[in-house]
């Protein structure tokens, strides 16, 4: 295939976001531009991003991923939200599920119907009205039921928990069938054209030099270009998100394959555990200013299913975003372009974001600044939105057993998410901004389940009578428990469509 050789695309870094971005282009642009992706075996990626929301189904079908295979290739399990431990006070357990809650009624949101009835004591919790939150309870586990759409089967909401390494493996084989390059080596200096400051070329250690016209960094924390060769600035929110370590180990998997991830608070941090088939991912980030790293690692290997596989490895990183993700001909994707800890499994998302907006503001040879600009104001707004949520979850608590909660508790919040939060407490309203990642759902529970009360309802959910309404969530509740009862284990289901072969561990 003839191949646009004067605009040749050179991806700085493998691991997750290299060899997504790569996967992407390679399907999209159908072989008529020459992709070269970089990587170095010396150097390790971070792979924590195990975990995933249901915005990757839209990754998977762009590349006509067959779902079960995906699955076996990278040990993968289902997932159909979080459990959080411990956030709003200690003892507290509740699950953002992925899907809808409730069914549409009338005038209000479901929910407004459901606040109504448990502000009077009359209604049992949230988690009992969705059929994902539903299904977690009970280890339950099947897809969505597109053939019965009056069901709350056919609103059965999953994303993935997977090994981030055979993943990049995974994407790597698909790539490299589909015409991009791998080249093997590590990079030592960055070429700059003279005038601009445009990006010419990477140098290899062996003196190899690799010219380009659009350069993706995909460099991890290094940014290599974005920052090393381009000096971009960064936009540090680490006074809103004071955790700045992570600790990850895997360990043996527990005796019942769950489907979600879970998030216990611990009392400088939280603690994740991402259940894959062969082994469960496990990792405490914490805030070093209020804890060591000896405390934290101790804290994380006795908070554990079982044996450690691994010896505990630690990840810094200050919480924020680069100035500008598209600096002169030098695109920054995944952990170059900022980084947001793993709380909402946000990681991959922001990446299959960077790529799916670079596809639409891609350049011309001229790199228009108009197009810069574009690209740079939608990624901003996106590390904006996944931003304002996870402050929720620290400013959101009635801890006040360790001096990072209260800092948490107390601290100064963007504006936006003031405004989020007394809306919802004056009548339980919640908003979705445009095109945000994070849904009125996905709102609501994080802000009930850590314990944000509306003072009110919204009062035109009095135009329906206290009993109808008691008829309406009772309905609810009976026919998303009936869906539960005929949905398969998670384990079964695996096991009879997706189950990867059995790995040897260390």
């Amino acid at each position: 295939m003839e191949q646009n050789s004067a605009f040749e695309i050179v991806i700085v870094g493998g691991g997750t976001s290299g060899w997504m971005t790569a996967a992407a282009l390679a399907k999209v642009l159908k072989g008529k531009y020459p992709i070269k992706l970089v990587e170095s075996d010396e150097i390790a990626t971070i792979g924590v991003g195990e975990a995933t929301i249901p915005m990757i189904n839209l990754f998977n079908r762009l590349l006509d991923l067959d779902e079960n295979q995906f699955m076996r290739e990278t040990q993968a399990s289902f997932k159909l939200g979080i459990e959080f431990v411990n956030w709003g006070q200690l003892g507290d357990r509740y699950v953002h599920g992925f899907g809808v809650i409730g069914q549409d009624n009338w005038t209000v949101d479901f929910h407004q119907y459901w606040l109504k009835q448990f502000l009077a004591g009359k209604a049992k919790d949230l988690d009992h009205y969705s059929i994902n939150t539903a299904a977690c309870h009970q280890n339950k586990f099947m897809r969505a039921q597109l053939d019965m759409p009056n069901s709350p089967l056919a609103h059965i909401a999953h994303a993935f928990h997977f090994d981030a390494g055979l993943y990049a493996k995974f994407l790597r084989k698909f790539s490299e069938e589909r015409g991009v390059t791998r080249i093997e080596g590590k990079i030592t200096d960055v070429v700059k054209r003279e005038g601009d400051g445009f990006i010419e070329s990477v140098v290899l250690q062996s003196g190899q030099k690799i010219e380009g016209s659009l350069f993706i960094d995909c460099s991890g924390f290094r940014a290599l270009l974005i920052e090393g060769a381009l000096q971009t600035g960064y936009e540090d929110w680490s006074h809103w998100l004071p955790c700045d370590r992570a600790i990850a180990i895997p360990c043996v998997s527990a005796k019942e394959l769950t489907p979600y991830t879970r998030s216990t608070a611990r009392s400088a941090g939280w603690q994740w555990r991402i259940p894959l088939q062969h082994r469960i991912g496990n990792g405490h980030v914490f805030s070093s200013k209020f804890m060591s790293e000896d405390e934290a690692t101790a804290i994380l290997l006795g908070n554990l299913d079982g044996a450690p596989l691994a010896d505990p490895r630690t990840v810094k990183f200050a919480a924020g975003k680069r100035k500008k993700a598209w600096n002169k001909n030098c695109i920054s994707i995944g952990l170059s372009s900022g980084f947001l800890e793993p709380l909402e499994s946000t990681s991959i998302h922001l990446i299959q974001m960077g790529i799916a907006h670079l596809l639409t503001y891609f350049p011309a040879p001229g790199f228009e600044g108009a197009d810069t600009e574009a690209y740079n104001r939608v990624m901003n707004q996106e590390y904006d939105w996944v931003r304002d949520f996870i402050i929720l979850h620290y400013k959101a608590t009635e801890r006040t057993d360790s001096a990072f909660w209260n800092y948490c508790r107390e601290m100064e919040v963007p504006e936006s998410l003031v405004q989020r939060m007394d809306l919802f407490r004056s009548h339980g309203r919640v908003f979705r901004e445009g095109n945000e990642l994070f849904t009125k759902v996905s709102w609501l529970q994080v802000m009930h389940g850590q314990r944000i009360r509306p003072k009110a309802y919204h009062p035109l959910t009095d135009l329906l009578s206290e009993a109808e309404i008691q008829k309406y969530l009772e309905e609810v509740e009976g026919v998303i428990n009936a869906c539960v009862n005929v949905m398969p284990s998670h384990a079964e289901f695996i096991a009879k469509n997706c189950a990867a072969p059995p790995v040897k561990m260390a």
